[in-house]
């Protein structure tokens, strides 16, 4: 299964179908067959949303999606914390909702990151009856709008478990819930692959449905060129030409050591290092980049499919290319992790030892970029949640 998504993911990156490998090309007209019916299924859904055969639930508060059209690896779930945080330091007690998949690595990574805070979690497939349940149980508050602010922190966070804001994560493609946001992450690096829907290409909607957004955030946009933004900008207001585009990255903060959770590790222990990066995600090559960017002498990676759960057989075909490193350089090598992967199976990685493996930490930080910034960013958030709920109430 891990090889046949790898082809999968070969061919719905590359620049040109004709120039796969033979064993990619063969697959091309079954992937095509399933992308075909994909999309007829996708399109009835949607009718059937349209016409209210499905119903679209509105709950109480206001709703913002985080979404996008592709596969992982987009910054979904840091731009959910980034939200969460910012609604919290506002006094306004946000629930998160996610369906928790891939063994619910992104919902555990958020628990651990947020814990102390005010902000809660609701996971399961049925988003709508998670979120009505929290409200039934906690109550909700209807006077949000006049806490929310741009750079005014409160002292502490809310004791008030009421729901104040509801974020969705991963959720462009949950139509159930009538959202009041909806903000579409762009992964820069990889943008939309070859424009085909899954699972001949990544896309879970056409690029047509850039046209429901309210924002499109374009993400790790520090490793790119500043003509590739502005290339994303432009197709992006193509499809729509009025939507504010903003621009993300990811900040690395500090390291810790997979067997001592509370221990802060300086960047600086990579620099001058050399690195094997290992990774399930969406969006391996960012991880690395960011990885070589501060300062390691030699970065070497092992790859895995997005939320593909660490075996035996893993660790030991990782254990066997530390030690080709360690034959080749003669230093023992530094294994370096994401923190979706810890917290996916936070055991396993410890089988590493004697190695030393570090959870590389980071946060997302809006770029200031065309006239654009985080205080306009949440400027920008602001105005449209008093404008739109208020106006759907």
């Amino acid at each position: 299964m891990e090889k046949l998504r790898r082809l999968a993911t070969e061919i719905a990156y590359a620049q040109s179908l004709a120039k796969l490998p033979p064993l990619q090309r063969s697959l091309v007209p079954f992937l095509y067959a399933a992308s075909s019916l994909y999309k007829l299924v996708l399109s009835l859904r949607y009718f059937l949303y349209e016409v209210g055969f499905f119903q679209r639930h509105r709950l109480p508060v206001p709703v913002i999606s985080v979404g996008n059209l592709t596969w992982g690896g987009n910054g979904k779930t840091p731009m959910v914390e980034f939200i969460a945080l910012w609604l919290a330091d506002c006094g306004i007690s946000p629930l998160i909702l996610s369906r928790g998949y891939g063994g619910g690595d992104e919902v555990n990574m958020l628990r651990r990151r947020l814990f102390g805070t005010a902000i809660q979690f609701g996971v399961g497939a049925n988003r709508v009856a998670v979120a009505s349940q929290f409200i039934q149980k906690y109550g909700y508050i209807s006077s949000w709008h006049e806490e929310l602010c741009l750079d005014r922190k409160k002292e502490s966070y809310p004791d008030s478990k009421k729901v104040g804001v509801v974020v969705l994560d991963d959720a462009m493609q949950h139509w159930s819930l009538q959202r009041d946001l909806e903000i579409v992450m762009v992964n820069g690096l990889t943008l939309w692959g070859n424009l085909q829907l899954m699972p001949l290409g990544p896309l879970r909607e056409p690029l047509t449905a850039l046209r429901r957004a309210d924002v499109v955030v374009v993400h790790h946009a520090d490793l790119v060129s500043e003509d590739t933004l502005d290339d994303i900008k432009s197709i992006v207001r193509k499809v729509k030409e009025s939507v504010p585009v903003f621009f993300t990255r990811m900040d690395p903060s500090y390291l810790f050591d997979v067997r001592i959770i509370n221990s802060k590790i300086s960047l600086r222990a990579l620099h001058d290092a050399h690195v094997l990066c290992v990774s399930a995600i969406g969006s391996a090559d960012s991880f690395v980049k960011q990885v070589q960017k501060m300062g390691a002498v030699y970065v070497d990676r092992v790859d895995f499919s997005d939320h593909h759960i660490f075996d035996a057989e893993d660790i030991e075909m990782i254990r066997a290319r530390i030690r080709e490193l360690e034959s080749k350089f003669g230093l023992k090598p530094i294994v370096v992790v994401t923190e979706k992967d810890y917290d996916r199976d936070r055991e396993i990685l410890k089988q590493l030892y004697p190695f030393k493996v570090f959870v590389l930490c980071s946060k997302l930080k809006v770029v200031p970029c065309c006239n654009s910034s985080e205080e306009s960013f949440k400027r920008f958030l602001r105005d449209q949640l008093k404008f739109k709920f208020l106006a759907a109430n």
